[in-house]
């Protein structure tokens, strides 16, 4: 009997991912271990390894499929003296789940509710005439309802007449039922229209939508999440950077031939950390009706990827050497912008640092990830008027302002996390110390 292969969870907290790419065909053979596909999941594209041997004997999602449920069945592997016409025998259990009921979440914990404010939209479960279920891929499903194809009218090429893709972008549009004539279910009202770009105004301006992706969708759901549920308050300190600088240029200078070169962020890192060692009760997560501080400083960096913000994590970032956080935060950005970092490289962290001081910006707010407490955000260092010794003088001065969660960590907590991270930036060689 063929072996069934589900969409694995790749992450603790993964419902749904896009099969970006099959690596292997029909007919294939595979080992434990052989790379099967690439998924994107909420965070990263990751590749699925195969877990037993065999032959491929069906792919049941192609590529490209978007919204597949974890434990929907994505292809058949078939042990030794099977083949391709042993598949249609294989008992109904081994087809591929066709609606969000019958696929297993993965994640450990209950799927996060949808917001009340967001419009609900009912997948396109069309059927024939003869009341039979179509059975088609979620991607056919999306475009056919983008298109207005009636899918009870189209002719699935996919394996046991599956719809896919390809068959309803062949089709014809106009086909289906105008979704204003659709009934809600229970009171003859119509149907709600899906969100996406359909409801958003154009206003007679050329323009171009881009559906999002899952890492797209999940920043979204975060940040409004964090927007609207956390009690964000700002605190801003400028801090003088020209002895941070010198020593940073010492640095550099004695590592040159380790190959490593220190940038102000790898600096910065390790000043968050120690000053949230020195303040523990700004080292904290809350969560409903409990608040856990943590013995050590894990600091998520902010990372700009081409699919969107993702933040790796630098584990244990105050009793690590600068060096090793520089080299650490390089490998680190470098998979980030790829999609390459494993769940366990972006998942966690006790507080975070975001810098956009690269781009010029003197200072801003940045938004807290739950169930994180606290967000520095750092702007450029620029020459400014600045007293130094009770004398006017020209400084590198840059603004930093805390974001802090007020129902975790009180007002004059969080200043004096800031004094500490400041007096560290400012006599840097307790950095090194």
């Amino acid at each position: 009997m063929p072996t069934p292969i589900k969409m694995p969870a790749l992450s603790p907290t993964m419902e749904e991912g896009t099969l970006a790419r099959w690596l292997i065909k029909e007919g294939d053979t595979v080992s434990s271990g052989d790379i099967m596909a690439e998924i994107e999941t909420d965070k990263a594209t990751m590749e699925f390894e195969a877990v037993d041997e065999g032959t491929v004997l069906k792919i049941e999602v192609p590529d490209g499929t978007e919204g597949v449920k974890v434990g929907t069945v994505i292809a058949l592997l078939g042990a030794e003296g099977e083949d391709a016409g042993t598949v249609d025998a294989a008992p109904a259990a081994a087809a591929a789940p066709e609606s969000s009921e019958s696929a297993q979440p993965a994640a450990s914990e209950p799927p996060e509710p949808t917001p009340a404010s967001a419009p609900t939209v009912a997948p396109a479960k069309a059927a024939s005439s003869a009341g039979t279920r179509t059975i088609a891929s979620p991607l056919a499903r999306r475009i056919a309802e983008k298109k207005g194809v009636d899918l009870a009218s189209v002719k699935g090429s996919g394996p046991n007449g599956r719809i896919v893709k390809a068959d309803v972008e062949g089709a014809q549009s106009g086909s289906a039922v105008p979704r204003r004539e659709a009934a809600g279910p229970a009171t003859g009202q119509a149907a709600a229209a899906p969100a996406g770009p359909a409801t958003l105004p154009d206003f007679g301006i050329p323009h171009e939508d881009e559906k999002l992706s899952n890492v797209r969708k999940v920043i979204a759901r975060r940040l409004t999440e964090s927007k609207q549920t956390v009690p964000h308050y700002y605190l801003t300190i400028d801090v003088r950077l020209d002895p941070l600088l010198k020593l940073r240029a010492e640095l550099n200078a004695a590592l040159e031939a380790q190959g490593v070169k220190l940038s102000v962020n790898d600096l910065l890192i390790k000043a968050l950390a120690k000053a949230l060692i020195q303040v523990p009760r700004c080292n904290v997560s809350f969560g409903g009706d409990v608040l856990r501080s943590f013995s050590r400083a894990d600091i998520s960096v902010a990372v700009a990827a081409p699919s969107g913000l993702i933040t790796p994590i630098i584990v244990d970032a105050g009793s690590k050497s600068i060096s090793t956080i520089a080299t650490e935060m390089k490998e680190l950005a470098g998979k980030a912008r790829e999609g390459k970092l494993q769940p366990h490289e972006y998942q966690g962290g006790t507080a975070s640092l975001s810098n956009l001081g690269m781009y010029g910006i003197k200072q801003f707010e940045a938004v807290i990830n739950p169930p994180q407490g606290m967000i520095m955000a750092v702007g450029a260092g620029d020459k400014r008027p600045h007293v130094v010794d009770d004398a006017l003088a020209i400084a590198t001065v840059m603004s930093a302002t805390g974001s802090f969660d007020h129902r975790a960590i009180d007002g004059a907590d969080g200043a004096e996390l800031m004094q500490a991270f400041k007096a560290l930036v400012e006599a840097p060689l307790g950095l090194v110390a």
